[in-house]
């Protein structure tokens, strides 16, 4: 079916209705909880104030949300399909020559435009945002306004200088302080193509500037050289705040739009950029796991029985059945995560066995 004709544009507004009701429910519900944790988890605080509870439980909020998104475009199939049969539309649109095919056409259509945008536009937000709650949270344990911890595990991170050498740096900490990046206790080491040391720089802090580490109480050690104390030292890099920050944070806290450049400076790195090609592959493979999910929904939604009473069959068949892929889908993921099976498959397996099952049972309820 057409999703530009009029039942086609009927079908699309229902699932949209529905989609943003049931998103509106979830998203009171979540933050509601959210807000009751942190009201305990701060009581007895007189330095935070209700609307520093509210900031932390709203920046949290998308992407506590995003790992249910799902489940949400699921029931918001499942109510649609309910409605749509229990006031016999459903068998109407049937009994005028429409296919089921024809029928799920249109709402898989705004399903997939809702994965879509998801991805491209919600989920950098809900990155940003979580971004933020991590500074909040950090901030809350440390009564500081105003800081910014990265890592106070040290940092680990190597750089390609050109074709034939590497650097290899580490540092005790790292912080920020508004747009300043600080490190301490640095240690960088120089080595060329056999992975040889040809320079070491020990340095007691460091700032990062814009393409360079402006070091401070710098000692250079050369091989059959002596050494030579510096007191500041500028060292060039490609590297920003925002490149060592990600090495810090979960690949689900990345962008999608900034996944391909982390993966490509891992990869020119020489670490591995597994976890982050997983999760840039799932998130291309999401818009297709929600119509998986839509298709899980007809089938429990759009039986006949339905209309006679069946709605207990329809939520927990289709609940149970949604928490299987979840759980298959976190299954296989972890597989893939740890080198098992390769990573497309990983990503894929979940979507595509839903996806027959359902199609496989609506061809039965068709010819049937």
């Amino acid at each position: 079916m057409n999703p530009k004709s009029i039942l086609g544009r009927y079908l699309i507004k229902q699932i949209i209705v529905n989609f943003i009701t049931v998103l509106m429910m979830v998203l009171g519900v979540v933050l509601l909880f959210e807000v009751v944790e942190l009201l305990r988890r701060t009581s007895g605080r007189d330095d935070v104030d209700f609307a520093f509870v509210m900031e932390m439980a709203v920046t949290k909020l998308p992407k506590t949300v995003e790992m249910v998104f799902p489940f949400v475009v699921m029931i918001a199939a499942m109510v649609t399909f309910w409605k749509l049969s229990k006031s016999n539309e459903f068998v109407i649109v049937r009994a005028a020559g429409v296919s089921i095919w024809g029928f799920l056409a249109p709402v898989l259509f705004a399903t997939f435009v809702i994965g879509v945008i998801n991805v491209t536009v919600v989920n950098p937000i809900s990155a940003n945002m979580y971004d933020l709650y991590e500074t909040l949270e950090y901030r809350l344990k440390t009564k500081n306004p105003k800081a910014v911890l990265f890592s106070d595990q040290g940092l680990w991170i190597r750089e390609a200088i050109d074709k034939d050498n590497v650097m290899v740096l580490q540092a005790k900490s790292v912080r920020q302080e508004k747009a300043d990046l600080f490190l301490r206790d640095i240690t960088i080491l120089e080595m060329d193509r056999r992975s040889q040391p040809s320079r070491r720089l020990e340095a007691f802090a460091g700032t990062l500037k814009d393409g360079f580490f402006e070091l401070k109480d710098v000692r250079v050690f050369i091989a059959g050289e002596p050494f030579q104390e510096k007191s500041s030292l500028q060292y060039k890099t490609t590297l920003t705040p925002e490149r060592i920050k990600e090495n810090f944070v979960a690949p689900e806290s990345i962008s999608f739009w900034n996944l391909p450049d982390t993966i490509r400076f891992y990869e020119m790195s020489g670490f591995s950029a597994q976890r982050h090609r997983l999760r840039y592959l799932s998130l291309l493979v999401s818009p297709f796991l929600l119509c998986s999910m839509v298709l899980v929904a007809a089938v429990f939604a759009l039986r006949p029985n339905n209309r006679r009473g069946g709605v207990m069959f329809l939520i927990v068949g289709g609940i149970s059945t949604g928490f299987i892929v979840y759980f298959l889908s976190q299954l296989v993921y972890a597989f893939g995560l740890n080198g098992y099976i390769p990573e497309s498959l990983a990503v894929w397996t979940p979507t595509l066995i839903a996806t027959m099952i359902s199609v496989s049972i609506l061809l039965h309820l068709e010819d049937g």
